[in-house]
């Protein structure tokens, strides 16, 4: 029980890290882990007409970042943000699904639409 709670902090402070450095890019976040019978979605942003729904993984090391995401993820966000879609997309707006990676000692690592499903 207790190394669920500290990976919970952990993936609460990697969310935190990357909503402000989506923030720094231009990007007004939305939502914050937003539960849906699909799946849950980290962050929803917008800039301009595009809506992204974020999944954002922290790991301990950089190497263990190549294993964080999988198609499997991929498509329980995808579903989520299909199913979020008509609450936070607008008439022309586009959308896509982004997978943020963090590691202490690495850069942020942004992969833009990253499910092509």
């Amino acid at each position: 029980m207790r190394d669920r709670r500290k990976a919970e902090k952990a993936g609460r402070v990697g969310e935190t890290a990357a909503a402000w450095w989506l923030r720094l890019k231009g990007w007004r976040i939305l939502a914050r882990r937003v539960k849906t019978p699909a799946g849950e979605v980290d962050l929803v942003a917008r800039k301009g007409n595009l809506v992204a729904f974020v999944e954002v993984k922290r790991r301990r090391t950089g190497a263990e970042l190549d294993f964080a995401i999988d198609e499997y993820r991929l498509a329980r966000v995808a579903a989520a943000a299909e199913y979020l879609g008509p609450r936070y997309m607008e008439s022309g707006d586009d959308m896509r699904v982004d997978v943020i990676l963090i590691a202490p000692g690495r850069a942020l690592r942004h992969i833009e639409n990253a499910w092509i499903g």
